[in-house]
């Protein structure tokens, strides 16, 4: 696990020059591997390639070291991720005859790459940013995983073209920061988060998952294609039993595989399906006993260590459980927040952050149980797409509108609870009677006449979301299949793996997710939707998997997630900021806001008349990062 950087010359440049370059894109990601660097530099006549890394080592600590080289020299990897199937491929390729001089996974991909070529990345399961120089071809190869678990950012100047495992690695050395782009300004305001290609820089991008860049040397083109081909999933025709025999089977294979380390290893705990699944299977197939680690709140509302002291029972872990407190967050937010380097208003990145910190003083490695939820149907928002077209086709839109009306007022709350009359609010604001309604459900943040409302029009961009409907192939998601594979290509790359690598890798930590399996999700895209999602049970088929197990009825409690009172927050600890944001001369330098609209959203929250947690808190994380972006800077 590392970070890494690159930049390539468009002219010839002197080894120095090149060298300066990497040393400050490196030393703003040391967090990413304080355990090692590297950098190669290869100086042309007519281009200069230099790539860097740091490293924080995991796998053949002792001769595992980046850049690595191809025999003759005339290729150079680095490589930020683990490959979890290394071994495997290693023996395969020792059987071709080829020869290894460590133990590492970076050492089978160089061997692969020089076997097939870019063909080498279709045999990966893994984790992965990387990028390649092959002198022979004239060509940089820059790829990313298929569920996008390891960031990779880009950019091109006249003069270079630069790649990076952070933005901060690119933003700090172009001469002037770039200008907001309006598409990642509005994606960031409806989603709370922005999805690849896009960054809220102009002309900066994310790669996108399971896509890789060819940049030819010689013409200075670049191309991006992906690395699986799309293809039509054949459905099964395996019986409930049978396929639940075969999940439980899976999931044991995959903890197994996302274990290997030669250091220490526990898992992220929260008493939740998917992470206590993971534990279950870790715990089993090791003999020591495993290390866990939990999270829990002041506020009872939002805690929930009792799950997981009953699987850290169950399964006789270590198990470390940290309470935390308004105060204890406070300290971080500003760290935390400024460390996505563009605006970032998932609030559950806090605690995410001091479980890393925590767990890091323990471990190296942890399990997760990120991605369950899209793999195996789990999230809230799936009913409400199923329920949608049901409610949609029997009441008419002008008695769902009054009911709205009404209930709007009987619901409304004046505190951060997310309570029953928090989900219902929700569930009845979800209903829309267009094609949109399920890009209207993933939009936590503002919606499209919020947009309206609170940004100038110059600011304003509509049909968002064209651009993934025409990237997924699916303008009006209407099954549970489609639900999911839009949350892989927006809120799971954009926003969960996000959260969890940057709070992370902060720490020195790395995660790990036996979830994101690409054999794994395309086995359940291809089970009937009711194996998954059966009347009120998510995730069916995966609790009955692992059910006997667990205590009776453990599997079905309902789980609050990962969330903090940040609503309350604004209206206490954080409310002098909050207000220094909304001041005058702030918002009319800013031009991006209408400044009556604006802040009376922030006032109504503040003085209790209107629980706007999710929009205030949006306003709050953008404005933090502008200020310190382009006014503190």
């Amino acid at each position: 696990m590392c970070g890494i950087n690159g930049v390539i010359f468009k002219s010839k440049q002197d080894e120095q020059t090149v060298r300066q370059q990497l040393t400050v894109m490196n030393d703003l990601i040391i967090h990413r591997g304080p355990d090692d660097d590297g950098v190669f530099i290869n100086a042309t006549p007519n281009y200069s390639v230099g790539m860097a890394m740091r490293r924080l080592s995991i796998i053949d600590l002792s001769s595992g070291q980046q850049p690595m080289f191809s025999e003759d020299k005339n290729i150079a990897i680095v490589f930020n991720g683990e490959i979890y199937n290394f071994k495997t491929l290693k023996h395969q390729l020792e059987a071709n005859g080829i020869q290894f001089k460590t133990t590492s996974d970076t050492e089978v991909i160089l061997k692969l790459y020089e076997l097939k070529g870019i063909e080498a990345f279709k045999d990966l399961d893994g984790m992965f940013g990387l990028s390649i120089y092959d002198f022979n071809v004239g060509k940089v190869f820059i790829a990313r995983d298929y569920f996008g678990e390891k960031p990779l950012y880009y950019t091109t100047t006249n003069e270079k073209f630069y790649w990076a495992s952070e933005l901060k690695s690119i933003i700090n050395s172009l001469p002037v920061k770039p200008q907001i782009s309006k598409t990642g300004l509005n994606l960031f305001f409806r989603l709370t988060y922005i999805p690849a290609p896009n960054t809220i820089y102009e002309g900066i991008y994310k790669l996108e998952p399971n896509h890789f860049i060819s940049y030819d040397l010689k013409t200075n083109t670049i191309d991006i294609e992906k690395i699986h081909a799309d293809q039509a999933i054949e459905k099964s025709t395996l019986s409930f039993n049978d396929a639940k025999k075969e999940v439980n089977k899976r999931m044991f294979e995959s903890v197994e595989s996302r274990s290997i380390s030669d250091v220490p290893l526990g898992t992220f705990l929260s008493g939740g399906v998917d992470s206590s699944i993971v534990t279950y299977c870790l715990a089993d197939m090791t003999d020591a006993k495993i290390d866990t680690f939990s999270i829990g709140f002041e506020k009872k509302s939002f805690d929930e260590t009792d799950k997981s002291q009953v699987v850290a029972k169950m399964v006789n872990s270590n198990h470390h459980e940290f309470v935390i407190s308004e105060n204890d967050l406070k300290k971080h937010t500003h760290d935390i927040l400024m460390n996505f380097d563009e605006p970032f208003a998932d609030s559950s990145s806090l605690p995410t952050y001091l479980v890393s910190a925590k767990t890091k003083q323990h471990v190296k490695v942890a399990l997760t149980g990120d991605g369950g939820d899209e793999v195996f149907g789990g999230y809230n928002k799936y009913y409400i797409g199923k329920l949608n077209a049901k409610y949609t086709n029997v009441v008419p839109k002008r008695v769902h509108n009054a009911v709205n009306k009404f209930s709007g007022k009987l619901l409304q709350q004046k505190e951060d609870s997310r309570g029953i009359k928090y989900r219902l609010n929700k569930l009845i604001n979800a209903i829309d009677y267009t094609n949109n309604y399920y890009w209207d459900i993933i939009s936590l943040g503002l919606n499209d006449n919020d947009i309206k409302s609170l940004l100038v029009s110059d600011y304003q961009q509509s049909n968002i979301f064209d651009y993934y409907k025409t990237k997924s192939n699916i303008s009006n998601p209407k099954s549970l299949n489609d639900f999911r594979t839009v949350d892989r290509h927006l809120s799971l790359e954009g926003d969960m793996l996000v959260k969890v690598d940057r709070t992370s890798m902060l720490n020195s930590l790395e995660c790990r997710s036996p979830f994101l399996n690409r054999e794994l999700f395309n086995f359940t895209m291809s089970l009937p939707e009711d194996y998954l999602l059966k009347k009120w049970s998510k995730k069916h088929i995966l609790k009955e998997a692992f059910t006997d197990v667990f205590p009776k009825g453990f599997l079905e409690k309902s789980k609050q997630g990962f969330g903090v009172p940040v609503g309350d927050w604004l209206r206490d600890g954080l409310k002098t900021e909050l207000l220094s944001y909304i001041e005058l001369p702030l918002l009319k330098s800013q031009g991006i806001f209408k400044i009556t609209e604006i802040q009376k959203l922030v006032e109504h929250h503040i003085h209790g008349k209107a629980d706007n947690t999710f929009k205030v808190w949006s306003f709050f994380c953008f404005q933090k990062w502008y200020i310190n972006t382009y006014l503190n800077s």
